[in-house]
């Protein structure tokens, strides 16, 4: 299946299209089509499934088909991280279509709340949230949500683990009973059951694991400071013979950074980002599929949806937060049985988002020494980067593959 079969809006699909998404992920490809039906939806996706996209698009789509002043959808997030993230991929999605959000999550200073304030004062469409302080809001100000058609609860048992299981209650009682509900989860433990049987109406379930990369890329990691990673790259491109890579990196500002080293070193590249337009960007993509230049710098623009043969080597300077987009970048290498290699570069801040995902592909990357003339790299100590969640008195893990079927009311409380 192609996204284009999913029949979005040509507004919606021209930003999919912009951003080379051209397959959906399992995820994608079985709850789209339901939520876009009206019908909730409870589902358990782990973190880095493109689980995200799967409630934005089709949210998206139907809030850009009518016009409205109103907050039309809330979408809850249990920490300001994932509020963000949720938050910056809305806005990639609705680059061509004019539907506004705003992010609200504590956990700055004074500025941030008044920010955050008066674009809520002004309207907004869709408020992504962590519960805590959509709360504030509503206890302070005069919102009205008397208009919202969908809620959306992300990373629901997290949530439960995190004690807000009271403060989203709180949230649901202030909504119109007739709404969408999409609950998305990466467990189904009992209490996710229970929750979802007091906010759901006769919900379709979906219920999808993680992919994996091909078992023929050989995938491997250094720990690297921020200052030590364009000199690695420079590093590992010098002492490496290879037939053309593409070096990933999340940031535009990293873009130019790591083309500024490699030129420093005498190694030719081009950039591909959002800032070229597409014609551009279509130059770029057949210089590089023609072999014209080995070495391709860009953002994850290019990591889904693009069939290159020959590339031999994948790089990310950084590490993406969702893991779905790590398993679409290293697949750029080791296509159709090939060898592939791919190499990512773990700073001390973001090892908890490696850990996860080596998690999520039951696989321990090896990680390689650092370079002596490059200094001392950080050690790799990712449980101790883990934030620990609040406690709400529970500490029993459930058991997500429960037996039967929960039975689900047919009316909201």
């Amino acid at each position: 299946m192609t996204f284009k079969e999913l029949n979005f809006h040509p507004d919606i699909q021209e930003g999919l299209d912009a951003m080379y998404f051209e397959k959906p992920t399992p995820v994608q490809e079985l709850a789209i089509p339901v939520i876009m039906k009206g019908q909730d939806i409870i589902a358990c996706a782990q973190t880095g499934t493109g689980k995200t996209a799967a409630f934005l698009l089709p949210i998206l789509n139907e809030l850009h088909k009518v016009k409205k002043t109103k907050i039309r959808a809330i979408i809850i997030a249990p920490t300001r991280e994932l509020a963000q993230q949720i938050d910056q991929q809305f806005d990639g999605f609705s680059y061509f279509a004019a539907v506004s959000s705003q992010a609200v999550y504590g956990g700055g200073d004074g500025k941030s709340w008044t920010t955050q304030s008066e674009s809520l004062k002004k309207g907004t469409e869709v408020i992504i949230a962590t519960p805590g302080r959509l709360l504030s809001f509503l206890s302070i100000s005069n919102l009205d949500l008397s208009g919202v058609e969908y809620l959306i609860l992300d990373e629901a048992d997290r949530m439960l683990d995190m004690g807000f299981n009271h403060d989203i209650m709180r949230i649901v009682d202030k909504l119109p009973t007739t709404r969408q509900t999409l609950l998305f989860s990466a467990t189904m433990p009992p209490k996710i059951v229970k929750l979802a049987q007091s906010i759901l109406i006769n919900p379709a379930r979906v219920n999808v694991a993680i992919s994996k990369p091909a078992e023929t890329i050989r995938q491997e990691a250094y720990l690297a400071y921020d200052k030590q990673k364009a000199p690695l790259v420079a590093h590992i491109l010098k002492s490496m013979d290879f037939e053309s890579v593409i070096v990933f990196s999340s940031t535009k500002k990293n873009i130019s950074l790591i083309q500024r080293e490699l030129n420093s070193h005498g190694i030719p590249s081009k950039a591909m980002s959002s800032d070229l337009e597409q014609k551009e960007r279509e130059d770029v993509m057949q210089q590089f599929k023609a072999k014209k230049f080995k070495t391709l710098v860009a953002t994850d623009i290019v990591s889904r949806g693009i069939d290159i043969k020959g590339i031999s080597l994948v790089i990310n300077y950084d590490i993406p937060s969702d893991a779905e987009d790590y398993i679409h970048r290293i697949g750029r290498t080791g296509r159709n049985e090939a060898d592939g290699h791919a190499i990512t570069l773990i700073n001390d801040r973001d090892q908890i988002l490696f850990f996860n995902i080596e998690a999520l592909m039951d696989k321990v990357v090896d990680k390689i020494t650092l370079p002596e003339n490059l200094g001392e790299a950080p050690l790799y100590e990712p449980e101790k980067k883990r934030a620990k969640p609040k406690s709400n008195g529970n500490k029993k893990r459930f058991n997500p593959k429960g037996k039967g079927k929960p039975h689900f009311k047919n009316k909201r409380e």
